[in-house]
């Protein structure tokens, strides 16, 4: 891989959080600094991720698929980062999950060698990228979307015409009404399958859904019944024999609902032997709020889970100052939409520190809302007995961590105490 080229690449001033009088240092390097971030070593805003979060989230997750028997794919589009991709590979993932052609060439770049595009395979540059890395790396194993008769006729017709020597090996995909891609009714699902089977150049492994855009009162109920239209396609197009030869993948899983996803692909009763794969790509750094809230409903609808101790923790944490006190219950912070997500809920404040304070702890902060965002300010409504003071730290914690990666270049690694332990560099 080329992973130590990444750890080679070189960090500056012009990265947000190094402070601008550091000489250029490369990304392993950076542990050796000796940085702290309560004791203002980087600049703020900052965004960190806190190793023993992670740790915690990889050992939790293996014990969920263990128990049910699934396999994961990540998806990579939440973290954009090869060193988190290996990270999960060296934990047992089974292959890597993208959604974009770019995000398959970053994949490919660094070295990774089963990957799951969890999108349909279209566009000449991006289907010619695909069979000619195909056709170069014998090792590299490739699953793309089909959804339609007329984009199967157009994987058909660019295979013949650049052989890689093996099948395109495809998943066929379920979608559902006001949703995004997928077949929507059975017959649209043989009608893709049937010609997925007509043409040499393509292979059937398997059937494909996301069912995590469910949510509402209702969300549970919508993603169980999509998922019974998958297992009831999955029948039909083993009736027809329409898979190609094997173990007939079933795929699915955001987030939000895998255990809803496993329980239903295990009680499918396939003829075949099949394997479960999970795509879940949040659950390494979790977040306080939307999959906080999904991962609270997960516990409700399957208790038994309680019984694999503690569930994920959040991992990325936001820290900003505070840098006006303009009116009495307001704060200004050096935090804005340029720096964190802000789509399903706002940053949540947590903790605070004032410099140079000992012990060199945060403290828990309650009552504290962000109540809006600008390109670079954080809006924060404070309670009568607000503690905070210009200059003060704030540590956020954050919601959607895909929106909130792809602000950051390079996060920085922290163990409890906040010292500095490494970098990761991403990819958007």
């Amino acid at each position: 891989m080329h992973l130590l080229e990444l750890e080679s690449s070189l960090l500056d001033g012009r990265h947000k959080g190094i402070p601008g009088h550091s000489a250029p240092l490369r990304l392993d390097a950076v542990a050796a600094k000796g940085w702290n971030v309560l004791a203002e070593d980087l600049t703020l805003p900052l965004a960190v991720l806190h190793e023993s979060a992670l740790k915690h989230n990889s050992a939790w997750m293996q014990a969920f698929l263990a128990r049910t028997g699934a396999i994961m794919a990540p998806h990579g589009k939440t973290t954009m980062s090869p060193q988190l991709f290996r990270r999960q590979i060296d934990d047992g993932a089974w292959a890597m999950t993208v959604a974009t052609i770019q995000q398959l060439q970053v994949a490919r770049y660094y070295g990774f060698g089963r990957i799951v595009l969890a999108n349909q395979l279209i566009g000449k540059q991006a289907i010619a990228y695909v069979l000619e890395e195909l056709a170069r790396d014998p090792g590299f194993e490739f699953l793309s979307l089909v959804d339609s008769v007329a984009h199967v006729e157009m994987l058909a017709a660019a295979a013949s015409a650049r052989d890689a020597g093996r099948p395109l090996r495809v998943l066929l995909e379920g979608g559902f009404a006001g949703g995004r891609t997928g077949v929507r009714d059975l017959p649209s699902a043989l009608a893709t399958a049937r010609a997925v089977k007509a043409s040499p150049h393509l292979s059937l492994v398997g059937i494909e859904g996301f069912e995590g855009l469910m949510s509402g009162p209702d969300g549970d109920d919508k993603a169980a019944r999509f998922l019974d239209f998958l297992v009831e396609i999955a029948r039909a197009l083993e009736a027809e024999d329409l898979f190609a030869p094997g173990r007939v993948l079933l795929s699915a899983g955001g987030s939000a609902h895998y255990d809803l996803v496993t329980a239903k692909f295990r009680s499918a009763g396939l003829r075949r032997e099949t394997t479960i794969v999970t795509r879940s790509g949040c659950y390494l750094t979790h977040d306080s709020g939307i999959y906080a809230e999904h991962f609270d409903r997960i516990l409700e609808r399957t208790p038994e889970l309680k019984a694999l101790g503690e569930g994920p923790r959040p991992a990325i944490e936001l820290w900003a100052y505070v840098q006006s006190r303009p009116e009495p219950g307001r704060a200004l912070v050096t935090m804005g939409k340029r720096d964190v997500s802000h789509d399903h809920h706002l940053p949540i404040a947590q903790r605070w520190y004032r410099p140079g304070a000992r012990p060199r702890l945060p403290q828990p902060l309650t009552g504290h809302r962000c109540s809006g965002l600008n390109d670079q300010h954080g809006y924060l409504e404070l309670p009568a007995d607000s503690p905070l003071q210009v200059g003060d730290m704030v540590g956020f914690g954050i919601s959607h961590p895909c929106l909130t990666f792809d602000k950051w270049p390079v996060m920085m690694l922290v163990d409890d105490g906040y010292d500095v332990i490494g970098a990761i560099r991403t990819f958007f």
